[in-house]
């Protein structure tokens, strides 16, 4: 067994495993260690605990030390470098007529790199504008396009529910979603009604999914044939989280729909997929997926 720790570098961000290399660490402490990109400044999130060493991707990097208030000061100068650097950056951009819009800078801890990220309509060509910026600092420079999502997720914004967005308060990675969640959880198809802030799908599809696709394995779709207490009948209505149907009933066609828990009916034909509707669907919203 291994004993690890996770820490982020930023506020909600990803979590990466060191070795405490003795050290006494626990969740809240500030530390020094090494990363592929140099010497940086992280959170721990999680506390020492031990794994196998088969659930480790790849050798661990030692924790170099606790912070100290030394740390925490050029961590403060750092940010005030970045202020300037991001001005500094914008003029440079402009300056070049290049079509791209700077996000965020971010000093490495040693300062021995600093990071520019942007968002871009494709490819451009930044080569002139890194000459500009090394001429200027006089280190390492690194430009990283990023998507519209890690836009989002860097600016903040609130969502149409009315909350700060979730990618910027608590989602540390994203996860794929698809039109199949909007369709499967009975969303309007509309992207300005399924779209977050960032024009793709809402991140938020993916927490019920996994509940809507074990209802969805017990409950009928709209136009199914189902058997009821009172016989044979066509399902016109569902209502997937309460767990209930409206059916009408054929002997009785001129009868009111009569209302049935999906555990007291059995479904005996699936409703027919509507092909066409399908691939409407799907070509309208493409775009909108990851």
């Amino acid at each position: 067994m291994t004993k690890i720790v996770g820490v982020r570098f930023k506020p909600v961000g990803k979590i990466y495993h060191f070795n405490p290399a003795g050290l006494e660490i626990k969740t809240g402490d500030k530390v020094i260690v090494e990363t592929a990109r140099g010497v940086e400044l992280g959170s721990v999130v999680m506390g020492i605990k031990e794994v196998s060493q088969e659930e480790l991707a790849k050798p661990l990097k030692d924790v170099i030390r606790i912070a100290t208030e030394e740390d925490f000061k050029r961590v403060e100068e750092n940010k005030l470098k970045e202020k300037e650097a991001f001005s500094i950056c914008c003029e440079m951009i402009k300056k070049h007529g290049i079509e791209m819009k700077l996000i965020e800078v971010e000093y490495t801890f040693d300062r021995t790199k600093v990071l520019f990220y942007f968002t871009a309509e494709g490819r451009v060509d930044f080569r002139e504008l890194v000459k500009d910026l090394a001429n200027r600092f006089r280190i390492r420079i690194e430009l990283r396009q990023i998507g519209i999502r890690d836009e989002s997720k860097t600016l903040g914004s609130i969502g149409i529910c009315g909350r700060e967005l979730c990618c910027s308060r608590f989602l540390g990675e994203f996860a794929p979603v698809s039109i199949k969640m909007a369709k499967e959880q009975g969303l309007s198809l509309n992207p300005t009604k399924i779209s977050g802030t960032c024009g793709r799908l809402m991140c938020c599809l993916k927490f019920e999914q996994e509940t809507y696709e074990e209802l969805l394995k017990v409950t009928p779709k709209q136009g199914s044939l189902v058997e009821t207490p009172d016989g044979k009948g066509n399902v016109e209505y569902v209502d997937i989280l309460k767990g209930i149907v409206k059916v009408r009933i054929e002997k009785e066609k001129e009868a009111a729909l009569k209302e049935y828990n999906v555990a007291d009916i059995k479904i005996l034909k699936k409703a027919k997929k509507n092909q066409n509707e399908e691939k409407n669907d799907e070509e309208m919203l493409k775009a909108l997926e990851d």
